[in-house]
């Protein structure tokens, strides 16, 4: 109740003030300053008890606080301490306890690689004798993990495995055919990690005695590169006569993908098997997990299509592996759902989130693949699954059971007879819960309240909050913003569709405005949702557009048909859905059917370009940045889970293809791109600008140099909004 009188608060302060003694929004507040950003409580980890939890602070101090007071208890680690000083350590990014919690593995200098996966210089710190020291000196590793029993910590280096010994000061390599575009050991290729939505592919058993990884062959992948220039943000001076080549593996739709094998390290006698889950050599291992105890270990299985999800258990000492569930789906099985497969501390039992009933719930199984019971039933869907409770016997989750536009946090027993309401205030919420479940922070938001983080019991009573952005509420007071305000409308085929826009600053009824259409669009994605977002849109607002967003058909939280409709035919529906949304926006009284233009980054802008060549006379211009322009050029898993591949399916790509639309463009088009994307290839732009230019079609590019999918660096972001607005001020006014 009081995030609402908070709320109502600050609209009553607003009304206080003239229009012509409020700021106005600038475009730098959003691409330098960071002026509306909202504050957060990140790297939270939660003590064995229960009772306590550590924070990062400022990559300085790694702080402990009670959960029932919210007392601060100590600083566990300090980079200020001397003994740190001496280690050269200025910062650190993150940090993990070993399970006894007397020692921290922290990492700094972290180097990105692709979107998840990153090197950095890790360091083991003895909480008791305040002694720190290198897991190697002068090396890089990637994701150092400590053994259960805190002696040894395993790490990738040079696509390799290794153990270090912390008693003996040793390090053994495991793995030792580990090479560059060929081998990779525990650390996912490019493509796993960007579709499977991981960085480690190894794990520890928990009795410490097997460390479990994947192998990944991908010899026979082709191979994509770019050019490197000089640039700048960073600078490659050897590159400034002749530009350099970045080379990795890449594997397009139909290509051929790594040849993928799960392995188990005995560290006791030092051997290695191979588990023998399958002959076949076309498929994904998406995960592997341990069961509660080292007696198996628990490998997925998804067959090419990815519409067939098999679930083994794997004997660590033979290699022997027995199938004991399998999950098949018409169209596909959701990856969301991977890292939700759980095993239970009784041994017996295992969860796992399924759509086989059309909507997202989960299952509880005994271990030899059983059914128990569905613990989670309606016609919504479970968006996360936080964990069991063994102590009270409840699992709980996230779902959007009120509305697709929010979130809850639910409690259900294992009875599956009492669902528990324990977040569910009107907007977002989220839960991360302590060790024991006694307590979890909450974060919640809706789109008139900024992020509010609070410490809560099991059963959700807000004992303290822990940041409010009452600094970013009393900043908003002084500029000139406008309210998101929800809307739906059913197109011409029936469809309801959910939306919001955001009106200009200084609204007037009587006034025909232009507008931009935001929007994503992508599989199981959701723009419009009851939570704090402030964006470049606010910007626009305050140069007189309206903006809008609606989410189509093949987005979430709207059950399995809603978001598989799409399915082999990516871009015609979703681009019925944006044409039929502009039509309704342009036929409200205060806004002008002529003036609307669409933008979009990466699904987005395929959905912009696209668009422009579905109907003539609805979008006067577009913006299409870092655009997919034919799917046979985007890589396997992603493409091949939704569409299949292009021999499979020729008129499924052609047909929603903006490449092969070119002569149908009509419109203003500005196209975006960085020519080192290494995710949606500059060559989707290079290869769409020829078929435009050969159609005869005028258009406008940029091109940013050195800069992967997300195009910052330097000045970088702040250029590609102006060039953006730029256009729009050229073309839709």
């Amino acid at each position: 109740m009081k995030h609402i009188i908070l709320f109502f608060a600050i609209l009553t302060t607003l009304t206080t003030y003239s229009q012509t003694d409020l700021q106005q929004v600038e475009l730098e507040d959003f691409t330098l300053r960071n002026t509306f950003y909202q504050k957060d409580i990140k790297d939270i980890h939660s003590l064995n008890d229960g009772q306590y939890y550590t924070v990062l602070e400022n990559g300085q101090q790694i702080v402990k606080y009670s959960y029932k007071t919210g007392e601060k208890i100590e600083v566990v680690f300090d980079v200020n301490a001397e003994l740190l000083q001496d280690a050269r350590l200025r910062s650190i990014s993150g940090y993990a306890f070993s399970n006894d919690e007397k020692l921290i593995l922290v990492y700094t200098n972290k180097k990105q690689i692709y979107r998840r996966s990153y090197t950095a210089e890790y360091w083991v710190y003895n909480i008791r004798r305040k002694r720190i020291e290198a897991v190697e000196p002068g090396k890089r590793q990637q994701m150092a993990t400590f053994s259960p029993d805190g002696n040894r910590i395993a790490f990738a280096r040079d696509n390799n495995l290794y153990l270090k010994d912390l008693r003996f000061g040793t390090i053994l390599q495991i793995t030792d055919d580990g090479e560059r575009n060929k081998i990779i050991n525990g650390i996912p290729d490019w493509v796993y990690e960007e579709e499977f939505e991981f960085n480690k592919a190894f794990e520890w058993s928990p009795d410490g005695q097997f460390l479990a990884y994947i192998k990944f062959d991908e010899s026979d992948v082709k191979e994509y590169s770019f050019p490197v220039y000089k640039g700048s943000h960073p600078s490659h001076d050897e590159n400034e006569l002749y530009p350099g080549q970045y080379v990795y593996k890449y594997p397009k739709t139909g290509e051929k993908n790594s040849v993928v094998s799960v392995h188990v390290y005995n560290t006791s006698n030092r051997v290695t098997h191979e588990m023998k889950v399958t002959d076949e050599k076309d498929i994904y291992f998406p995960r592997i997990r341990w069961t509660a105890t080292s007696e198996y270990l628990a490998v997925l299985k998804l067959n090419r299509h990815q519409n067939e999800l098999e679930l083994y258990l794997a004997n660590p000492k033979s290699g022997v592996c027995r199938m004991i569930m399998k999950d098949t789906n018409d169209r596909y099985i959701d990856e969301i759902n991977l890292d939700y497969l759980s095993f239970l501390p009784d041994n017996e039992h295992f969860v796992f989130v399924s759509e086989k009933d059309g909507w997202n719930h989960l299952y509880l199984y005994r271990n030899d693949g059983t059914e128990v019971r569905k613990l989670t039933n309606g016609k919504w869907d479970l968006t996360k699954y936080y964990g069991f409770d063994s102590k009270r016997n409840l699992f709980y989750y996230q779902a959007a059971a009120v509305s697709p536009l929010q979130r809850e946090v639910y409690a259900v027993d294992i009875k599956a007879k009492k669902v528990i309401p324990v977040a569910v205030q009107k907007g977002t919420n989220s839960a991360d819960f302590s060790a024991d479940f006694s307590y979890f922070i909450k974060k919640f938001s809706s789109a008139q309240t900024p992020r509010i983080v609070s410490v809560c019991d099991y059963k959700g009573s807000e004992l303290r909050a822990l940041e409010d952005n009452k600094a970013l509420v009393n900043r908003l007071k002084k500029y000139q913003t406008s309210s998101k305000e929800f809307f739906s409308f059913k197109t011409t085929e029936g469809v309801s569709l959910n939306g919001w826009m955001i009106k200009p600053v200084n609204f007037d009824p009587n006034v025909k405005y232009p507008v931009l259409m935001i929007q994503y669009s992508g599989p199981g994605s959701q723009e419009v949702l009851d939570q704090w977002e402030f964006g470049w849109e606010q910007y626009l607002t305050s140069q007189g557009y309206l903006v809008a967003c609606v989410d189509g058909r093949g987005t979430g939280a709207r059950g399995e048909e809603f978001k598989k409709c799409t399915y082999l035919n990516l871009g015609k529906l979703e681009s019925m859905d944006q044409i039929e949304a502009a039509k309704y926006v342009g036929s409200l009284p205060y806004t002008d059917p002529a003036k609307i233009g669409i933008w979009g980054w990466s699904y987005g802008g395929f959905m912009s370009a696209l668009c422009m060549s579905r109907e003539s006379g609805v979008y006067r211009m577009g913006i299409a940045v870092a655009p997919v322009t034919h799917y046979k050029f985007y890589d396997s898993i992603y493409t091949e889970r939704f569409m299949r591949t292009y021999g499979e399916n020729p008129n499924g790509f052609d047909n929603n293809s903006p490449l092969m639309l070119a002569d149908k463009l009509e419109g203003d088009l500005l196209i975006c791109h960085g020519t080192a994307d290494d995710n949606v290839h500059y060559q989707n732009t290079i290869e769409y600008a020829e078929a435009l230019v050969q159609a005869n079609k005028q258009f406008e590019m940029q091109v940013y140099n050195n800069r992967n999918h997300s195009i910052y660096g330097g000045n970088t972001r702040n250029h590609l909004y102006h060039r953006m607005f730029n256009f729009m001020e050229r073309t839709l006014k």
